[in-house]
């Protein structure tokens, strides 16, 4: 298949640039491959497609605030978007200014703040920072939470919290693994009542999640790293699940990366490092049989997935459904759900 079979015309309308007040007062667009029905829902329904027999893999990862602002020494303005804390002086970035800055730059931050570009990485540039803070105590100070270039306003306090899932705990990701924003503690407690049994994976999400595909031929491709962790209780929480014939429910595109890229072997095991699992239509999936997702944007590496998983022309027709319903759109948007 080629990049432009994955494009689609959404209204600007549609794109959500604010959280609704409520985290689960979205809708819910309900999609069974096989039957090729397409439901509209609230997402107060979820809980009743699930049972105790499933599973919910979760992605933990947090934001952090990696947006940062400053100057050269020489004047000129400068805005940082930090892709993977190497250390806790040493990052690797993306660097917006009217001239890329060399080696040895000094950038100058908020609050008597500095960091020294070390060189460049492709198009990242490695950064050191200065001084005894860490630097994930410098971005709590002085960092902006990093929305996505389609969301058009500033970040303001309450992105703070809505742009972070309410299970969050490994810091790391400078974008939000976008289905996870629909849980609350309310939701949360009430599939604990209900018995369905939860499990969790690290993916921190990079800024490569955003970037459209360059290139018509998708083989041609070259796909973002992304660090990933599924700790051995993930591992035998699916495993448990498959023993009982329940679910495994991927709460995301990045739980599905997560869990796909520890199932290379050909099935599931506990594994770390960088991942960068490109899923595209006529790829077997080993561990995933249903996922909650929010809208991806057109020619996307992440329409690819879902498109994978339930069906092309099924994913299209689906698109094509939500934007005739004004379904909100991407991060701060609606859901899907997709069995298989």
């Amino acid at each position: 298949m080629k990049k432009s079979d994955f494009n689609y015309q959404l209204p600007d309308a549609l794109i959500a640039q604010k959280p609704l007040a409520n985290r689960n007062a979205s809708r819910l667009l309900c999609m069974n491959r096989d039957m090729g029905i397409v439901v509209d829902r609230r997402f107060t329904d979820f809980i009743d497609l699930i049972n105790d027999k499933d599973l919910l893999v979760f992605n933990d990862t947090k934001v952090i605030p990696a947006r940062l602002y400053g100057q050269k020494i020489s004047g000129g303005k400068v805005e940082i978007l930090l892709e993977r804390i190497i250390d806790e002086h040493h990052a690797i970035a993306h660097i917006r200014a009217s001239k890329a800055p060399k080696a040895g730059a000094i950038i100058e931050l908020a609050e008597g703040y500095r960091c020294e570009v070390q060189g460049r990485e492709d198009d990242l540039f490695a950064l050191e920072f200065k001084g005894d803070d860490s630097i994930l105590n410098i971005l709590e100070k002085i960092g902006h939470i990093p929305l996505p270039p389609y969301i058009t306003r500033a970040d303001d306090e309450s992105d703070t919290h809505r742009y972070q899932t309410v299970f969050a705990k490994q810091a790391g990701a400078v974008a939000a693994p976008t289905a996870g924003l629909h849980f609350d503690d309310e939701l949360m407690a009430k599939i604990q009542a209900k018995g369905i049994q939860t499990a969790f994976v690290t993916l921190h999400v990079g800024s490569g999640t955003f970037q459209p595909v360059r290139v018509e031929n998708l083989e041609e491709h070259l796909m973002h790293k992304e660090y990933f962790i599924v700790p051995s209780a993930t591992v035998e929480a699916v495993q448990r699940a498959r023993a009982r014939g329940g679910r495994v429910i991927a709460i995301g595109t990045t739980a599905v990366r997560a869990l796909e890229s520890a199932s290379q072997s050909g099935t599931l095991q506990a594994s770390f490092g960088d991942t960068q699992l490109f899923i595209t239509p006529s790829y077997e999936f080993k561990s995933v049989d249903a996922l909650l997702t929010n809208f991806h944007l057109p020619e996307s590496t992440l329409l690819m997935l879902v498109s994978a998983f339930a069906g092309y022309q099924a994913i299209m027709n689906a698109y094509q459904h939500a934007i005739a319903q004004s379904y909100r759109f991407f991060s701060y948007g609606d859901a899907m759900f997709l069995s298989r």
